[in-house]
């Protein structure tokens, strides 16, 4: 088998397991959702916006150069474009740009 075929059995396999995994909940609780699957899916989009938002901001070094004015302001672009636009992929877009800026 070359490195091409390889690859594309590679991707096609990733791509269905993907899918599968993204059906199965649909799948398996066709009309009666456990209660417990509704509430996680209602508190564990923001449980994970926070965790990573923790997870980009845990290396800022408060005191010492450049105390992590950068990452600051980024974050008050993405607060401040999210409360004007209420969009979340625009406000996100914007924030990583603006850091990137900022620290080039």
């Amino acid at each position: 088998m070359n490195a091409n075929t390889h690859a594309v059995i590679l991707i096609a396999t990733m791509s269905i397991m993907t899918i599968l995994l993204r059906f199965l909940p649909f799948l398996v609780f066709r009309k009666n959702t456990p209660k417990y699957i509704a509430y996680l899916g209602k508190v564990l989009p923001p449980a994970i916006i926070g965790m990573l938002v923790i997870y980009c901001l845990k290396d800022i070094t408060p005191f010492a150069q450049p105390f992590g004015i950068s990452e600051l302001l980024a974050v008050v672009c993405v607060v401040a474009v999210q409360a004007w636009r209420r969009n979340s992929l625009i406000s996100i877009l914007t924030g990583t740009v603006f850091y990137m800026v900022l620290v080039r």
